[in-house]
This record gives structure tokens, sequence and C-alpha cells, in this order.
């Protein structure tokens, strides 16, 4: 299993409808809502996706069992593929509202919020964690957290491969302060069987994620795949066994269009969605084009008619 990590402002559904031009088969997530949000929100705002996008998981917030059920239940009705438990995002925003990563300091909480939601949905229900808390370096740590959830049921596991440091360090620096421990996560799949493990945390390349796989059943890149989406172009092939061909990157880019000029009948703004494709010629030549003309000019017409002007530049140089 492959799969792009739930980045908050960043995996939306129009990131999400991009990705899918370049990869059909790799798991996709939202960004983290909040359960309060989809319960008292514009759940329809908040939840509505296009089919195409799928297999897309959703990631909730919140660390009340029957709140979390009621979410995952609404969830489940708009055709998501799976429900997905943040229990490692770092930030104080998080942690005063009593979720994320401090929650794995009462993991029999967790696994009572994990048990609730499987107990509303059909489908699956997983968590992502990190493998310590502050300075708590002890594998036995994070050994007992996912022992408590698998006790009561959760069978799937996404580990972030870092301790979360909970004050003193932002998001930013959370994602790459704390060392990375690959073989934390490798002893949790020798340790657990029959439980699936995703390991998660400064994973880039393609020779990365084979030496993960292994050790571990699936493998999610995060900040790689929004600034190198391209990477993922072959990926249905290499880990999916299909036979697919391999899209060119002009060919994603006209593969928009379509996408962008329904947008603009419905007065989205067409930014909302250029600026997750900013990344698609990392590394080629006239990328400094591609990426100006997305964050400038497409910003002061926003017009498809520019769009086209810079897929037609890109395809005669």
């Amino acid at each position: 299993m492959i799969a792009i990590a739930p980045m908050l402002d960043w995996s939306d559904r129009h990131y999400r409808y991009f990705m899918r031009q370049i990869t059909k088969h790799t798991t996709l997530y939202t960004e983290m809502i909040v359960a309060d949000a989809i319960i008292h929100g514009n759940t329809k705002r908040l939840l509505s996706f296009d089919y195409l996008e799928k297999p897309v998981v959703v990631q909730l917030g919140g660390s009340d069992p029957k709140k979390l059920a009621l979410a995952a239940k609404t969830c489940q009705q708009f055709g998501y593929s799976g429900i997905n438990l943040n229990v490692g995002c770092p930030s104080d925003r998080v942690k005063s509202g009593n979720f994320g990563a401090c929650l794995m300091a009462n993991s029999n909480l967790v696994a009572h919020c994990i048990k609730s939601m499987q107990d509303a949905v059909a489908i699956p229900v997983t968590v992502k964690h990190r493998i310590g808390l502050n300075d708590n370096n002890e594998y036995s740590f994070v050994h007992d957290f996912v022992a408590t959830l698998a006790i009561h049921g959760c069978k799937h596991f996404v580990v972030h491969a870092r301790n979360a440091i909970l004050g003193g360090l932002s998001p930013k620096q959370n994602r790459e302060i704390p060392p990375l421990k690959y073989d934390y996560v490798y002893q949790l799949k020798r340790d657990f069987k029959d439980l699936e493990f995703v390991i998660n945390g400064g994973i880039k390349t393609t020779d990365e994620i084979n030496t993960h796989l292994t050790h571990v059943d699936g493998v999610m890149l995060g900040r790689e795949a929004y600034y190198n989406p391209y990477l993922f172009s072959d990926f249905d092939n290499l880990y999916y066994g299909t036979n697919s061909r391999i899209r060119s990157r002009i060919e994603i880019a006209e593969a928009m269009i379509p996408y962008l000029e329904l947008a603009q009948k419905n007065d989205i703004y067409l930014h909302h969605i250029t600026r997750h494709m900013i990344g698609l010629y990392h590394g080629m030549p006239n990328a400094k084009v591609w990426r100006y003309q997305l964050t400038n000019e497409m910003i002061k017409t926003n017009s498809i008619d520019t769009y086209i002007k810079l897929i037609d530049y890109m395809r005669s140089h």
C-alpha cells in the first residue's frame, strides 16, 4: 500500500483530483477534519468530493467517542473508503482541544474512540500516530500504545517514525527535528505480525519506499508528494501491478483543463486549484516558468485562458 499523507491546507479535494491524474490507486487522505465541525458545520462543504478521487480516507480529529462515531457515520454516507483518527498532530491548537498527538498519553481513550467508530461504520477505521511523546524515547511506549488499541480491535496503524514534541516546537519543526526511528516501526511489525503498519516520515524516493516495504505493509509520503507529484507517475505499475501507460507532464496538465473550466463556471477561484500543481515540473527545464505563471499570472487573471497559454508554452519548449 502506498498513501499520501493528510496535510493541513494542502490535501484538499482539488489537490486530490490533481493527484488522480497521476496515480489512480495510491490511497489519498483528506486534511484533518474535527468531528465537531462535521456535526455542527457545513457537512457538504467539508466532505463532498469527486468519486474519481477514490480510494480516499477521511482523517478525523477529536477525543469524544460519541462525537467521533457520529462524524464517522456521516463520512461513510459521503462515500469515503475509510476513517483515520489523528493521534499524531503536535500543534498547540490541537493539544488545547485534546486531540492529536497528546492523546498518545491516554491509549485507553484512543482505543475507546476507535471501537466507537468501528461499531458505527462498516468501512475500515485506522489510526495515525507518532512513536513517542516529548522526551520519552523508549520503544516500550509505542509498543504498549499499539497493544492497547489492538486489544480493542484496531488492526491498521499509520506510524510517523518520530516523537511528537508538545510545546517548544512548531508543527514544521516537529516534522524535521525529532530523529527518525524507522527501526521502531519495523519492530512493531515484528511484534504484531497480524496487524498492518504503514510507515511515514522523511521518505522521498522509490528506493527508500522499496526498502521500507521489506519490513512493513505500506509507505506514506507527505511533503515529497506535494513538492514532487510526478514521482508517483509510475506507482500504479510499480506497486499495484497495473500495466498502465504513464502520462507525460503535459498530458496531466491538459487533463486538468475540464476541471478548471467547471470550477470557473462555478465561481471557484482558479488559484485554489492551480496552487497544488506548482510542483508538476519539479526538476525539469522551464520549471521556473511553470511556477511563476501559476503563482503570479493565474492569481492576476483568474482565467482559464492564461492556463491554456501556459500549457502551449510548456509544450513548445
